[in-house]
């Protein structure tokens, strides 16, 4: 369809007007659609309508909304952005990479692509390169936060935590008032086993976009802690699988405060936390919330009971083996075979939507180290397609693991679990199993530094990561404590 100037001029103010109104992107979408109907060839609209598809993670249509304009318009920077954005979400590293810095040779001053490339050499375990890009964003805009993040996150791939708290300092210096410096404050207090400061802290994540994870709306006034006699407190769920498990240990503190306990959870988890002392009502995420007058999230209860490393010991277990297991009888049959041999389960891989799951997970051909371990029965918890270990008297569970029920049932039978920090860590610690956790060389804030026992979980022993990426040392030492054990 051609349209004359006047006409292409009213439909580009038309839409510049429907995109500011839009309060939603499936609205800007749709006032896209319409531009693009009457002006198929404006490469600009088709390059919005691709980073509009990015941010709702629909790649497949962002990756032709790319295409679509940079055939119009080769040289169309934002189209070659969000390409590169849509390539680094695929994994496809080098041809992210070689497109952020293609950008930045015809544009060195396109401060969008020079982050995307910094946060694509920090995915490549390249933390040196990544603050290298850095430093040329940091010159010309010293105070921008996106900066500061990479930043802080290239000194804690390294677990540079003098570079880290010195980064929180420069920008604290030129960002006084920082909800986000608050929550890295926060992070490092906890990492470092300064509490409860560190949870006060932790708090301003709930006002920072995106931090938390589902956002929640909630009319019903936060609970601040203190009794709820005769009224209804809903605890809903934050975060994944295992931060649920792992705070489940303070419900008992909270009905002790009063009135009635409703808890909102993964749907998982729902038929596992029937188990949970202190627990009115379960209530699976998607189901109706029954009528509550307060609510708090799980992650603030630490900081609503000034939680310190001395009121954190947990007795264990503090969750248990639900009646209705699915897959029960299938599970014994797969027990049976190895009576009278040491059983141990294996987790090598976590989510593998975790933005950190490359450097938590390990390749499964490195548990065969375990091949020479006399009168072991290895079982597989791994779920997913993440291959298995080739090992003598090695059982796959995961097939039979519906739900966190059947995974509690097949791990009471397990005399020791060595696993990735994944949720299947967190159940075992929760259910009191000896547990040889492998945790990175930047840890999480929760197995904090340079100790090898968890004061969350007393039936764990921690194996870190001497250096970045190196599994293989972790797995020495776990063969020659095994070996040992066994002589």
């Amino acid at each position: 369809m051609s349209v004359d100037p006047e006409t292409r001029r009213a439909l580009a103010a038309a839409r510049a007007r429907d995109v500011a109104r839009a309060e939603e992107p499936e609205q800007m979408l749709q006032a896209l659609a319409r531009y693009l109907e009457v002006e198929p060839r404006n490469d600009v609209a088709w390059a919005d309508k691709a980073g509009l598809l990015v941010a709702l993670r629909r790649y497949e249509e962002a990756l032709e909304a790319c295409h679509e304009a940079l055939a119009i318009n080769p040289l169309r920077l934002s189209a070659m952005l969000h390409l590169g954005v849509i390539h680094a979400k695929s994994k496809r590293l080098d041809e992210a990479e070689g497109l952020f810095r293609r950008i930045l040779a015809m544009d060195p001053k396109q401060m969008e692509a020079r982050l995307a490339l910094a946060k694509c050499l920090l995915e490549r375990q390249d933390p040196e390169a990544a603050r290298g890009v850095l430093e040329g964003a940091l010159r010309s805009e010293p105070a921008n936060l996106k900066v500061h993040q990479l930043l802080g996150r290239s000194f804690y791939q390294q677990a540079k935590w003098e570079d880290f708290r010195l980064e929180v300092e420069r920008f604290r210096n030129l960002v006084p008032a920082s909800d986000y410096l608050e929550y890295e404050c926060g992070f490092e207090n906890l990492l470092r086993g300064v509490m409860p400061l560190g949870w006060q802290q932790w708090e301003a994540r709930l006002r920072i976009p995106g931090c938390v994870g589902p956002e929640r709306d909630f009319k019903e006034p936060r609970w601040g802690g203190g009794s709820f006699e005769g009224r209804t407190l809903l605890v809903h769920y934050e975060q994944g699988l295992g931060d649920t498990l792992m705070l489940a240990r303070f419900l008992p503190q909270v009905k002790a405060q009063g009135g009635a306990v409703l808890l909102l959870v993964q749907p998982e988890l729902a038929s596992l936390m029937t188990t949970c002392r202190g627990v009115d009502l379960i209530v699976p995420q998607g189901d109706p919330i029954p009528t509550f007058d307060l609510q708090i999230s799980l992650y603030s209860l630490p900081a609503v009971f000034q939680v310190d490393l001395a009121s954190l010991a947990s007795e264990v277990p503090y969750l248990g083996v639900p009646r209705q297991v699915p897959n029960r009888a299938r599970i014994d049959e797969r027990l049976a075979v190895s009576e009278g041999r040491l059983r141990i389960a294996l987790a090598w891989a976590g989510n593998p939507n975790h933005p950190r799951d490359s450097e938590r997970s390990l390749p499964a051909a490195l548990l065969e180290r375990f091949e020479i371990l006399p009168e072991v029965a290895w079982y597989g918890f791994q779920v997913g397609d993440m291959g298995a270990p080739t090992l003598r008297n090695y059982v796959p569970l995961a097939p039979l693991l519906s739900d966190f029920s059947d995974t509690a049932y097949a791990l009471n039978s397990m005399d020791l679990v060595i696993t990735v920090d994944t949720a299947l860590a967190h159940l075992a610690g929760a259910l009191g199993i000896p547990t040889f956790l492998l945790v990175t060389h930047a840890p999480d804030f929760r197995w904090m530094l340079d100790r090898e026992d968890s004061p969350w979980y007393p039936t764990f022993r921690i194996y870190r990561q001497p250096k970045p990426g190196d599994w293989e040392s972790v797995i020495r030492d776990i063969l020659g404590d095994l070996t040992e054990g066994a002589g």
